[in-house]
């Protein structure tokens, strides 16, 4: 089988924000950050520590029978335990008391108080644990999006796809390998909404996904501590290689009004997108009251005039003069 080309994440080691907005956050390129300081949480997030704080709050949790977790075809079940027993049970290899069979993984995405209102806020959800974890202070207060508790059992794969705001991945405990693919090679995904169809990354079906051998791969493996800075519409594909605790932080890198208000969990294309996807259906329909080779022409006209218009092959700055983030500019990942 054809390989595709693989990339190393760059790491950096001693970020602070200025190195972070003036050297890492301007080329709209995935960073491991190395170094940064997160809290107490690195030493203290044991699997006892975090069932004895962490208490017995029921949380939602995604169980499957296998580890690769397959969001689009729904191959997972979603169950309610315990806080403290869901660690328990995430944490082992064989399970004792188990939902469907006994070697079943677990994944645990946070949710707000009100799942269809409100973001998940680590501060929020389990605060005696929020006191561990310092957010990086990479951006100002006010563009502060959500904070996500993320559990996986060993093993456990989650499904490659892009989110719209831009974040940082902090890996507490375990390690984790992180597969990312750049919003330039979205057409190369087959992309299902904000989901690759493509499950497998490892051992792709080169017949039914023939170009998904072109998307440049780009790698790294997190350890206890790093920070991953995933800038928005990058894909990513993310597998538990231990037993691993983690922290997803949002926050709002376009005006605040380019995003859906009534999206919790921050993954919904911008307004203005939304918008532009709409009327290009509305123009495809139109285009079928022509016959075949009308359609075909004006057709291939329109894909060069989107090119012409949308496609960027240089990079934008994305900082102000004074180093803080954008608020007013809408910038082209790179």
């Amino acid at each position: 089988m054809e390989l595709q080309e693989k990339v190393p994440v760059p790491i950096f080691t001693e970020v602070d924000k200025d190195v972070f907005l003036r050297d890492i956050y301007p080329e709209r390129r995935p960073a491991v950050l190395r170094g940064t300081c997160l809290g107490p949480c690195l030493e203290k997030w044991t699997v006892e520590y975090l069932g004895q704080r962490g208490g017995d709050k029921e949380v939602k949790i995604h169980v499957s029978t296998v580890p690769q977790m397959d969001f689009l075809h729904k191959n997972f079940a979603y169950k309610t335990l315990p806080f403290n027993e869901f660690v328990k049970r995430a944490s082992e290899k064989k399970h004792s008391d188990f939902f469907l069979c006994e070697d079943e993984s677990y994944y645990l995405r946070s949710l707000g108080e009100d799942v269809r209102k409100e973001p998940a806020d680590l501060s929020k959800q389990f605060p005696d644990l929020a006191e561990d974890f310092h957010i990086p202070q990479f951006f100002e207060p006010d563009q502060f999006f959500s904070s996500v508790f993320r559990i996986s059992s060993c093993g456990l794969q989650l499904w490659t796809h892009y989110d719209v705001m831009d974040n940082l991945l902090a890996q507490v405990t375990g390690r984790k390998r992180v597969a990312l693919y750049s919003p330039q090679d979205a057409l190369h995904l087959y992309l299902s909404g904000d989901k690759s169809e493509v499950l497998d990354i490892d051992s792709p079906d080169l017949n039914q996904f023939p170009e998904f051998v072109k998307a440049k791969r780009y790698e790294c493996v997190l350890e206890p501590g790093d920070l991953l800075f995933i800038p928005a519409l990058w894909f990513h594909n993310t597998l538990a290689l231990q037993f691993g605790v983690g922290v997803n932080v949002f926050w709002r890198h376009l005006p605040a009004d380019s995003y859906d208000r009534k999206d919790p969990y921050g993954n919904k294309d911008p307004a203005a997108a939304t918008r532009a996807l709409q009327a290009l259906e509305r123009a495809l329909r139109t285009l079928d009251e022509l016959p075949d080779d009308y359609r075909d022409f004006y057709g291939r006209r329109m894909v060069q005039r989107i090119q012409k218009r949308t496609y960027c092959d240089g990079q934008s700055s994305t900082t102000t003069r004074d180093g803080t983030l954008p608020s007013s500019q809408f910038t082209k990942p790179g």
